[in-house]
């Protein structure tokens, strides 16, 4: 046990006390190097008289004044120049009660001398320190230097000559010897051919690749926080093209404070590359929508869901509901946000399918939920090809027994993920999901107390399944990275972007949209590739070799966010677009049939069938009442049942699946 006091008072180090003494010494000093200069080396009598009875004034003044302003309380080894604005200000006090003092006393020192006097002053208290940091600066790198004798010198580049690129500069040449910047590059013409901290600016964005080679650079590290997404990618996209390893600051965004530190250098990340700008939130808006509701996340174990759970937590539900299938995923979540809010959350999480009807309908029964977002669905497209009849439980049945539910309960709001699959699909896993969003813009349209919604977006950077972490995996083992086709193109953003958007187009919702998000421009599977394993080090087709192994089934070349039947309608948010659903009855009915055949699922789960009741109802919901309507819908076609099992000669055990 350690029972030693706390200090409440500071050591008096041999520097500290050096430091007093030296800036007591100065005060006396600089009086009388004032007077001298003044006049000229022979100090008239009357003043000399004067100094020599009040020269003890300035020391006890600064002695109650610099200790104050904190001269011997910051570690000046380490100083930056905001840290020397203290030393003005103090000597500035100093010299006004200085002459406060010496007025009063009756003593009466001309005004330049005062002011030499300051000046004089100042600049010894200033010195001393800057001269003992050049020194604690010189030790560490000729230790760095000894300690790496032998190692390899790293010549840098730096991409950015702004404030932040010089304070990396400045970091690199005063903390460690063995990266060395050699030059920096910056798109401000007026800073070219100039040194910043004694680094040339020999020219912009489009000389790196020549520097590179001329300058025999090993690293480049691109030091510009404040500039666009966009600008950042096209950076990084040049700087790939050499055989440097390539680093960067993260945003101002993503930085705790104004400072920039070599810390905060990193690797570039696969979403660096995307070039796709941080999304600003309407909070009011978001926080109106969720603050004090009882909000039901279902799939909340996956990446979408998770994300979303994530998000909602900061804005204060009266409780959010995560309700998964798969108990793994949805209890790393719930330890997560236990770990991060505490008793300020309160968090319900509960295991069961969507497809099983009486679960579903106890807890919309026990809860009550405002507002759910339905991220449940079974989304691999080539496993679904395999499994039709899966899809069509899970995203179809699953999607209907939720959303029908929550309509019958009273929802205010019902959000559906969707997919840019879901847009003229080719294969299963988006012929069901374009199901769901038929399913639910049907129910808006019977349920006029609920306000049905679906989003719509492309890839996910890091999400399961995707096709990051197999490149990841394939890069790892050093094995040939597979490709579909060389010139396959797929949207991407990043998990909580989406997921932002998604809580957006919630708020937005009010009633019978599908909300399309920004994607951006769309990204070569194979460029992706590519860089990927450029950001490891590594060379594309030399280290590890591309393999194109054909489109699998079900897959397209380019995917799409709009049927040509929808229309674009723009929102308060300038990356989220409305699309109205679709009123031609014959367009949607002909629309069905073919997205039924591309399911092609056994007809036992009776999609055709519940499929037409749906279209009928839907087609006669203006002519009849909505409680006709209502009770013309098809049932929930699927949900899981009990078979007991027979009793072994151990014990009998029942109601297993």
């Amino acid at each position: 046990m350690d029972n030693r006091r706390p200090r409440t008072i500071r050591h008096l180090t041999p520097r500290k006390a050096f430091l007093i003494a030296f800036d007591m010494a100065s005060t006396v000093v600089a009086s009388l190097l004032a007077l001298l200069i003044l006049y000229e080396w022979s100090i008239p009598v009357r003043f000399w008289t004067q100094f020599k009875a009040t020269w003890f004034i300035p020391v006890l003044i600064a002695l109650v004044i610099f200790p104050l302003f904190g001269f011997y309380t910051q570690m000046w080894a380490f100083a930056r120049g905001t840290q020397y604005l203290t030393l003005l200000a103090g000597t500035i006090v100093h010299l006004f009660l200085t002459v406060l003092v010496l007025q009063l006393t009756e003593c009466e020192f001309s005004l330049p001398s005062y002011i030499l006097f300051w000046f004089l002053l100042t600049g010894a208290v200033t010195a001393i320190r800057l001269l003992y940091r050049f020194y604690k600066s010189h030790r560490m790198v000729r230790l760095a230097t000894r300690r790496s004798k032998g190692d390899k010198k790293i010549r840098v580049m730096i991409v950015g000559a702004g404030a932040a690129g010089s304070q990396i500069i400045v970091e690199l040449k005063t903390t460690q010897s063995l990266r060395i910047p050699i030059c920096a590059v910056d798109d401000n013409v007026l800073t070219h051919y100039y040194r910043n901290n004694g680094v040339p600016v020999l020219g912009d964005r489009y000389d790196i690749e020549r520097l590179a080679i001329e300058m025999h650079i090993d690293e480049i590290i691109v030091a510009i926080p404040s500039a666009s997404s966009e600008t950042i990618r096209n950076i990084l996209e040049i700087c790939h093209r050499t055989d440097c390893r390539v680093r960067t600051l993260p945003f101002f965004s993503e930085l705790d404070g104004g400072k920039v530190h070599l810390s905060d250098v990193r690797d570039i990340r696969i979403d660096d590359l995307l070039g796709r700008d941080t999304v600003e939130y309407d909070l009011d808006k978001v926080s109106d929508f969720i603050h004090d509701k009882t909000v039901l996340i279902t799939g909340g174990g996956g990446s979408i869901g998770s994300e979303l759970a994530t998000q909602i937590a900061s804005f204060n539900p009266a409780l959010l509901i995560l309700y998964d299938v798969y108990e793994n995923g949805v209890y790393e979540l719930q330890q997560d946000l236990r770990e991060r809010y505490g008793r300020h959350l309160n968090l319900k999480v509960l295991i069961g399918s969507v497809r099983d009807c009486r679960r579903v309908e106890q807890l919309f029964r026990e809860y009550s939920p405002d507002v759910v977002f339905h991220a449940a669905a079974h989304k691999h497209v080539p496993l679904m090809e395999d499994s039709p009849g899966e899809a069509v439980k899970n995203n179809i049945y699953g999607t209907y027994n939720v959303s029908l539910t929550a309509a019958r309960f009273g929802v205010s709001r019902f959000v559906l993920i969707s997919t840019d699959k879901a847009v003229r699909p080719t294969n299963v896993m988006g012929a069901s999901k374009r199901l769901c969003e038929v399913i639910v813009m049907a129910l808006d349209k019977i349920w006029e107390d609920t306000s049905f919604a679906a989003v719509r977006f492309g890839n996910v950077l890091g999400s399961s399944g995707s096709v990051i972490p197999l490149f990841e995996k394939q890069i790892k083992s050093r094995k040939p990275v597979t490709v579909t086709h060389p010139k396959v193109e797929r949207y991407f953003m990043t998990i909580p972007e989406a997921s932002s958007l998604v809580l957006l187009a919630g708020a937005y919702a009010e009633g019978g949209e599908i909300f399309v998000l920004d994607m951006g421009e769309p990204v070569r599977i194979d460029k992706l590739a590519r860089d990927m394993i450029r950001l490891s080090g590594l060379v594309p087709d030399v280290d590890i070799p591309i393999h194109y192994i054909g489109l699998r089934p079900g897959e397209k070349m380019r995917e799409e966010l709009f049927l040509s039947a929808e229309h674009f309608i723009e929102t308060d948010h300038k990356k989220i677009f409305s699309l109205k659903q679709i009123d031609n009855m014959a367009y949607l009915k002909k629309e069905v049939a073919t997205l039924e055949k591309i399911i092609g699922a056994d007809e036992e789960l009776g999609l055709s069938a519940f499929m037409d009741q749906l279209l009928n109802t839907i087609e006669r919901c203006d002519e009849v009442s909505q409680d006709t309507s209502r009770a013309s819908l098809p049932d929930v076609f699927y949900e899981v049942r009990f078979v007991p099992v027979q009793s072994s000669s151990k014990g009998s055990r029942s109601d297993l699946p």
